[in-house]
């Protein structure tokens, strides 16, 4: 089993996030067991039987072999197309309970840090102004229910929490079962 897995910029650790998970599977792309397997989304038209190991995530293959994405490009809006490939195409995604979607600062995909309850949002408060501010945009007025929508994250709601790769400014955006 290999343990050097291999680098993503927009989610350098799909360990923590269990996108990727240890397993002595086989990667339905390459045939080859490498002990680690890839775990969440991969939208496509054609049957996939299995699943992919982080190498041929990594290198594309997995996403040209059977015509599909990791993650979907909403969100992703005001990127070029390298960046928009290398996210869709070569990074793994992760789990949510909705349609999960990438966040962008500074005209580059944020790094996907992980899913948060509001303690986590709490210490880094950039991303939690900002998901307030997108609450309210939601239409969302009254803001002692933010609040209280806030403060219960983690008990039938989390965030995904982000971090721009250029500033480091975190972001976050609410996911609800």
């Amino acid at each position: 089993m290999s343990s050097d897995l291999p680098a993503f910029r927009y989610h350098p650790d799909p360990l923590a996030s269990g996108s990727i998970r240890e397993s002595a599977e086989t990667c339905v792309c390459c045939n080859r067991a490498m002990g680690w397997i890839y775990t969440a989304t991969f939208y496509t038209s054609q049957e996939v039987s299995g699943r992919f190991c982080p190498w041929c995530i990594a290198d594309g293959s997995a996403a040209e072999r059977f015509a599909g994405e990791f993650m979907d490009s909403y969100g992703l809006d005001g990127v070029n197309e390298e960046i928009l490939h290398e996210v869709t195409r070569r990074t793994p995604g992760f789990h949510a309970w909705q349609d999960p979607h990438w966040l962008v600062h500074c005209h580059d995909a944020a790094a996907f840090i992980g899913e948060v309850g509001y303690s986590e949002l709490a210490a880094r408060p950039e991303s939690l102004d900002q998901l307030r501010q997108d609450l309210r945009m939601d239409g969302w007025h009254d803001p002692a229910q933010i609040e209280q929508f806030l403060t219960h994250l983690g008990e039938g709601a989390t965030a995904m929490l982000f971090r721009c790769t250029a500033c480091g400014t975190h972001l976050a955006y609410a996911d609800a079962s």
